[in-house]
């Protein structure tokens, strides 16, 4: 079911796919949308109520004047005292996935556990394919076609305007929110406490696997690795591995 609440002024946007489990709160990356984790909301369920954010400026969210670190995980702390819930599971990808461990670093009361996705501790993004993305196109099909092997990774986004088709997230303030992750967030990785799954994608082009190995290994006992047949875009491209696989690691939470 799709929810609203406001913070600051501003409107947002979140999918609650209910049912009486324990909550787990999912953040999507850049190009995508709460709806982007439907697949695993309905894998992990009735064990897990799976509640996933449209994050500011994507989905039905409203656009916003900022989008900085603080900005996002200000959101999601919003998020979660909105619902009521107490503490959670937190899972994120890629932009989700610093958000999600930003997060939990500062707010380890709130987070039972965490699942990180194809995304480091030292981000170094490139906008060169924002930039690329077309504003508008005659149809959906043409807007397929511009986007070639990247359409399906972008099809939750897709939506009709007056003036054609186009995405959900605007361009400008996605290449803002890009060149806003970009850094070194080792403090924040260190500082979180609580059992973390990270996931990367074997094909993937943003975390590589020395640096996923390293994350891991600097976090003895707390953090764990797995890797699975897949680009950037893990849940994605190995929907049921990985669900299996978080599924499996929320299996040993106590």
């Amino acid at each position: 079911m799709r929810e609203f609440f406001t913070v600051g002024g501003r409107r947002l946007s979140y999918l609650d796919f209910g049912g009486s489990g324990a909550p787990l709160l999912a953040l999507h990356g850049h190009y995508n949308e709460a709806s982007a984790f439907a697949p695993l909301a309905e894998a992990l369920a009735p064990r897990w109520r799976v509640i996933t954010l449209d994050q500011r400026g994507h989905g039905e969210s409203d656009r916003a004047e900022s989008y900085e670190r603080e900005d996002y995980v200000a959101d999601v702390a919003a998020l979660h005292r909105h619902l009521k819930i107490g503490p959670a599971v937190v899972l994120g990808h890629s932009l989700g996935g610093v958000n999600a461990y930003q997060y939990a670093s500062r707010h380890a009361d709130r987070v039972t556990a965490l699942v990180v996705e194809d995304i480091g501790a030292v981000v170094d993004c490139d906008w060169s394919f924002t930039t690329t993305l077309p504003r508008r196109a005659s149809s959906r099909e043409a807007l397929a076609s511009v986007l070639g092997t990247a359409a399906p990774y972008l099809e939750c986004s897709v939506r009709q305007s007056t003036d054609g088709w186009g995405f959900s997230f605007d361009i400008d303030d996605t290449v803002a929110s890009q060149k806003a992750l970009n850094g070194d967030h080792w403090a924040d990785w260190m500082a979180v406490t609580c059992p973390t799954l990270l996931i990367r994608g074997t094909r993937s082009d943003e975390l590589t696997a020395a640096h996923a190995r390293e994350m891991v290994a600097r976090r003895p006992g707390q953090a764990r690795l797995a890797e699975l047949p897949a680009g950037h875009v893990v849940h994605h491209d190995a929907e049921a591995q990985f669900a299996a696989e978080v599924g499996a690691f929320l299996s040993e939470l106590a």
